[in-house]
């Protein structure tokens, strides 16, 4: 069976310092989804940074502050825990895997994100996944490269999934193509 990543679909970046493109449509379509789904696994990362983070601009980053650990920003969306209906694919403190907590790493991908227990996804996750979430050049492109790169098989639905830009987004999905990711 496939397990489903839901990458950084977090405040900062949907209505955030940081807001994407379509992350509001990709929030709605991946909660469709879950609950069209309802014995699939469910995995969350999630940046959590603190205000010292190497990728900030202040400290010499590319990005403005943003999924600031304690903050709205870094709080994944309400709707997945209000309106997925069955409450184990929902976000807890076993299926949240953070990333960026070392202020001296710029951490992408979620491939080594680990949970509250110190499980990492890449231990834990199946070999069929699919992946979804935000943003698709940035985390999305380097979790989903980690994932092959581990020999799993990934799949993107393209309306889940928010971007920066959206030119470098279609680029972004033509390249993961190309590498063997079945995109639909």
């Amino acid at each position: 069976m496939k397990d489903l990543l839901v990458v950084d679909c977090q405040y900062d970046f949907i209505d955030g310092s940081l807001a994407c493109g379509h992350s509001e449509e990709a929030v709605r379509n991946i909660i469709a989804f879950i609950n069209a789904n309802p014995d699939m696994k469910v995995f969350y990362s999630a940046d959590n940074h603190s205000y010292n983070h190497c990728s900030y601009t202040h400290n010499g980053g590319t990005w403005p502050v943003h999924c600031q650990a304690g903050t709205h920003g870094a709080e994944i969306h309400r709707s997945f825990y209000s309106d997925v209906i069955n409450p184990e694919q929902r976000p807890n403190e076993n299926t949240i895997y953070y990333k960026g907590e070392n202020d001296r790493l710029e951490e992408y991908s979620a491939f080594e994100a680990k949970n509250k227990a110190g499980k990492k996804i890449c231990d834990v996750i199946s070999d069929s996944v699919i992946v979804s979430g935000i943003a698709s050049e940035f985390c999305v492109r380097e979790s989903v490269i980690a994932l092959l790169n581990s020999g799993r098989n990934i799949e993107i639905p393209e309306n889940m999934l928010g971007w920066v830009d959206e030119a470098n987004h279609h680029k972004n999905i033509d390249e993961l193509r190309s590498m063997g990711v079945k995109v639909s």
